[in-house]
């Protein structure tokens, strides 16, 4: 029979991180809170509630250019991923970094809803079934984002 050893050092170790991790999550949701609080005031009130990152894939910048950005309009801020060395520190950067996460962030929409969690829509993992010839995938994330938008401000008839 073998006796599995037990690391004695893990329990000690976790005490003195887990205050650490704790206040870090705290931070994380204090700062959040903030951010949402100014987007509902200064974004929300004026009509606008997206945000929308893409870059100059080959992949997707014409289609995020024919088909998303000429309705998003007034309803939203973009940011392209190819130019954040020119980016500086604003709201929608601040946004991006804080709510758009660490996995297929590009090409992606953050919607903000007044009073409410923003809601991510990921379009990469669509476009990579669009690049191999399955473009409904990406029509339906589309879709699905922009029938959250209208519902928060129905898109302007010119």
């Amino acid at each position: 029979m073998t006796r599995v050893r037990q690391r004695w050092w893990a329990w000690p170790l976790l005490l003195v991180l887990l205050p650490f991790v704790l206040l870090g999550l705290a931070l994380w949701l204090i700062v959040a809170v903030v951010l949402l609080l100014v987007v509902w005031v200064t974004w929300c009130t004026r009509g606008r509630y997206a945000l929308v990152v893409y870059s100059n894939s080959p992949v997707w910048q014409e289609y995020f250019e024919t088909h998303v950005l000429p309705t998003i309009g007034h309803r939203g801020v973009v940011l392209n991923w190819s130019e954040r060395n020119r980016w500086r520190y604003s709201l929608p950067v601040a946004l991006f970094r804080l709510f758009a996460g660490t996995r297929d962030f590009n090409p992606l929409a953050i919607v903000f809803p007044p009073v409410a969690w923003p809601r991510r829509f990921r379009f990469h993992k669509a476009f990579v079934a669009f690049k191999h010839g399955r473009p409904e995938e990406v029509e339906k994330v589309r879709r699905d984002f922009f029938q959250l938008l209208d519902e928060l401000a129905p898109q302007r008839v010119s």
